[in-house]
């Protein structure tokens, strides 16, 4: 797996990926350049001065900013460690079918910056953790929990029985504004033009929404779970 650009690298490097080789463009040059280098060798890792054309070969995205590291595959957790949380307080994503990779990317991001407890992902029709995540995310898959499951509905039934509220986002639910987000909550999000599967929207606890005054009838997934997670925090912290 190809980790690329200096913020994907750096977190990946902070928390302790098993990469393999550093790649650095030569005439490389500038603090976070030196940080990453000196990090890498730190951690014996060793450290590869290539010219540019060899990291462009390298590179998924083509975007890997003079630096890349060569990490071994996306070890994914259980659902049992993404619940392991203090009780009251767990905050999960679940998707059902997203299946753009930039969108899982963002959602992971912004899972991280909310503070939630992980993300779940099935492992049938839906992305999975790729180096166009990992660099989408902006290096958010080395601290976010991502759990692959075989069946989402027997997630969300194992979920249930542990306490979660489970609620699933679609344009005909309750405003996201009038629904208790406190306790331990799962938020389902659907997979881009499909939303939610109607047997998963049967099953959760709940359908919420958020209000939409535009012409477009829908959000991008990743800006919908954004505003749902954010909202959680809100009123998490009493604001």
């Amino acid at each position: 797996m190809i980790i690329e650009g200096k913020n994907a690298v750096s977190e990946a490097l902070d928390a302790g990926v098993t990469i393999e080789k550093l790649c650095v463009q030569k005439g490389t040059f500038g603090d976070s350049y030196k940080r990453i280098i000196a990090m890498a060798r730190k951690a014996n890792i060793k450290v590869v001065f290539s010219e540019k054309e060899v990291l462009d070969k390298l590179s998924v995205s083509g975007r890997h900013q003079g630096v890349l590291a060569v990490a071994t595959e996306y070890k994914y957790f259980s659902l049992e460690e993404l619940t392991s949380g203090e009780r009251g307080n767990r905050l999960l994503v679940i998707l059902d079918g997203v299946e753009d990779p930039h969108n899982l990317g963002a959602i992971i991001r912004v899972a991280d910056c909310a503070g939630a407890d992980g993300v779940v992902v099935p492992k049938h029709r839906g992305a999975g953790v790729t180096d166009t995540v990992i660099k989408t995310s902006a290096g958010a898959t080395a601290h976010v929990k991502v759990a692959k499951v075989t069946n989402t509905n027997d997630a969300i039934r194992t979920l249930k029985d542990d306490g979660y509220i489970v609620l699933a986002a679609d344009m005909n639910g309750a405003s996201v504004y009038d629904t208790n987000l406190k306790g331990d909550i799962a938020i389902v999000i659907g997979g881009e033009g499909s939303g939610v599967h109607a047997l998963t929207r049967k099953l959760a606890d709940g359908v919420i929404s958020l209000p939409q005054f535009g012409k477009v009838n829908s959000l991008n997934a990743s800006v919908a779970t954004g505003i749902l997670l954010y909202e959680a925090v809100r009123q998490r912290i009493g604001k």
